[in-house]
């Protein structure tokens, strides 16, 4: 059975660990297999959202320390510009993680790196990079600090802990905690309310919020403006405002 789980339900790609005997802590091939699948569904124009997952009781629980290929990914020769963390940065298709369950280390920066997260009651993220003589390294200590602030990234990652589903939600890592049962449900829905959006106005908005980490408020303004010129030429564009005249749901195409 494949480690890695492809489904694609309309304009949603479901990518789900599939390690459950291991806390589908990711191997060499199934850290290949991931990058590749995020580089894709972000060059399909038929995939609008990607919700990433894990089956049985964890999301992920990090890199396999006991498989030699993925432990470390300078020894297995693996481009860290193709890793998964920088990929989801660069990703312009949103990304919704649905942590099911346990996400340590690498698992995680993963969940953390994903644009909007759902917690099922079970679920935890464990940063206990310190505890094992290591450190964030798949972009928790850029994310952390922008995510919940400096002082409580700080107080986190330095003591290595682990926190529950209600914390993650108090602090705003999460979006919403629900039973377990209802995750997938909760999540499909979210991502299904995206995907009837204008693709590449989405995707133009996730571009200009990423740009606007690194830039000033004065360049990413003339950046939005020059991101809107081509827009206004698209098809999605004059059906959004035909359907809005008209007093009906748009039906975007991507053009």
């Amino acid at each position: 059975m494949s480690e890695l789980l492809v489904e694609k339900q309309g304009g949603v790609t479901v990518l789900t660990f599939n390690r459950p005997d291991r806390m589908n802590a990711i191997s060499g091939p199934m850290l290949s297999a991931f990058s590749e699948q995020l580089l894709e569904a972000n060059r399909d124009p038929e995939v609008r959202v990607v919700v990433i997952t894990g089956a049985g009781r964890a999301f992920c629980a990090g890199l396999d320390l006991k498989d030699q290929g993925g432990a470390n990914l300078a020894g297995a020769g693996f481009d860290v510009r193709e890793a998964p963390p920088v990929v989801l940065h660069q990703m312009d298709k949103p990304t919704i993680a649905a942590i099911n369950g346990g996400a340590a280390g690498y698992g995680m920066d993963l969940a953390i790196g994903c644009d909007i997260r759902l917690a099922s009651d079970a679920a935890k993220l464990s940063a206990a990079f310190t505890k094992r003589g290591v450190l964030p390294e798949s972009g928790g200590t850029w994310l952390m600090p922008r995510l919940v602030g400096w002082a409580k990234a700080s107080e986190i990652f330095f003591t290595g802990r682990t926190l529950t589903a209600e914390e993650c939600l108090e602090l705003g890592l999460v979006s919403k905690v629900v039973p377990g049962e209802l995750l997938m449900k909760e999540t499909l829905a979210l991502a299904q309310e995206i995907a009837a959006n204008a693709p590449l106005a989405v995707q133009g908005t996730k571009r200009m919020m990423r740009m606007a980490l690194e830039e000033s408020f004065e360049a990413n303004v003339h950046h939005v403006y020059l991101q809107l010129l081509p827009l206004f030429r698209t098809k999605d564009f004059a059906e959004g405002v035909k359907s809005f005249l008209e007093k009906r749901a748009p039906k975007f195409e991507g053009k």
